[in-house]
């Protein structure tokens, strides 16, 4: 069962993934803004914030070197403004800690501000085509439907459930995916 759900998600996803433009980058810096800029907050919203946000900070040194009042008039429409404030603390720890690189391990990841398990996991995987899950709340409720859980979304114990399915869901090499 495991392996014909994983590869019925890797055709549909073959055949049906937009064209967006984080999708055509491996740059990690890139995705991690998109994937920030995406939580809570829709695709369509999303795209001209992106494209005005990585012109104006092309880089994690550009982001980390403009002062903050700057990275939030950029994303100034896009709301939790929360992010904003993570991703410009985060870049400056990258560029004082990392060299200006975005980390490629889930712990030196893990402890950026505003970085979390799904976070970390798309960056992993998009990025670094390492193989990490990104488990969304709508990977967990896919997959609560299919595993069948009942228990409550959030409780610690269905969490943990739910990262063993998707963890052995995961594509060997194709986790970005």
């Amino acid at each position: 069962m495991l392996n014909s759900i994983t590869a019925q998600l890797l055709a549909w996803y073959g055949a049906h993934q937009r064209e967006l433009p984080w999708r055509q980058t491996r740059d990690p810096y890139a995705i991690w803004v998109s994937e920030i800029m995406l939580h809570q907050t829709q695709v369509a919203t999303v795209l001209p914030y992106y494209q005005r946000f990585l012109a104006r900070f092309p880089t994690v040194s550009a982001l980390a070197a403009a002062p903050l009042d700057d990275v939030l008039k950029q994303w100034e429409g896009l709301g939790y403004y929360a992010r904003a404030r993570h991703l410009h603390a985060a870049a400056q720890r990258i560029v004082r800690e990392h060299g200006g690189r975005v980390p490629d391990t889930w712990e030196a990841l893990a402890r950026l501000p505003g970085v979390g398990a799904y976070t970390a996991g798309a960056i992993l995987s998009i990025a670094y085509g390492q193989d990490y899950p990104a488990l969304d709340g709508n990977v967990r409720r896919v997959l609560s439907r299919v595993f069948q859980v009942t228990t409550t979304l959030g409780d610690p114990d269905t969490e943990r459930e739910l990262a063993r399915h998707v963890w052995a869901l995961l594509p060997a090499g194709r986790a970005g995916e």
